[in-house]
């Protein structure tokens, strides 16, 4: 049955059970795939995706003002970020809106923050950067994504796509 995905209603960012108020946005990471190959036998560079390598991924959350988590945040060691979304599906057979839940699990540690600015009746623009060693995301319950660099996991619906690569380092 066809359905059009229209928004996210809502969201909240929680570690450790306690959620973080006051958090405007959110830019989830970039899952961007190593791709260049060259050496002998090949008369060039040639960009081939490699099985489950990626670029450093990062985290970026805004804060509309300087916040006790803001700062707790950044301190330097991992945090445990869930966040999770409300999104708003239209099936455009039974002429119904859903919900559909959304959970986005990541391991961060801090690299950057910003107390942004003061200025009357204005937002202070807080923002802090994150450098992200595990991610996944949930669909309605259902694992859709895992990224382990550390671990040797590349889980994309369903399937693993390092689970080989494991095997064959004996790990």
């Amino acid at each position: 049955m066809p359905k059009i995905d229209e928004t996210v209603i809502g969201f909240a960012v929680y570690e450790d059970a306690t959620e973080y108020i006051g958090i405007s946005e959110v830019t989830l990471p970039e899952i961007s795939n190593i791709t260049e190959i060259s050496g002998a036998g090949i008369g060039g560079k040639i960009e081939s995706v490699i099985l489950g390598a990626i670029e450093a991924m990062s985290l970026t959350l805004n804060f509309r003002t300087v916040t006790n988590n803001a700062i707790k945040l950044h301190e330097p060691r991992q945090h445990n970020i869930d966040l999770r979304a409300a999104q708003q599906q239209k099936d455009t057979v039974k002429g119904t809106t859903e919900v559909v839940s959304v959970k986005h699990i990541l391991v961060v540690t801090p690299k950057k923050l910003n107390p942004g600015k003061v200025a009357t009746a204005a937002a202070a623009e807080v923002s802090g950067e994150y450098a992200v060693s595990y991610y996944a995301t949930y669909i309605d319950g259902k694992k859709k994504l895992e990224i382990d660099p550390l671990n040797y996991i590349y889980y994309v619906n369903g399937k693993d796509y390092l689970a080989d690569v494991r095997k064959a380092l004996g790990k």
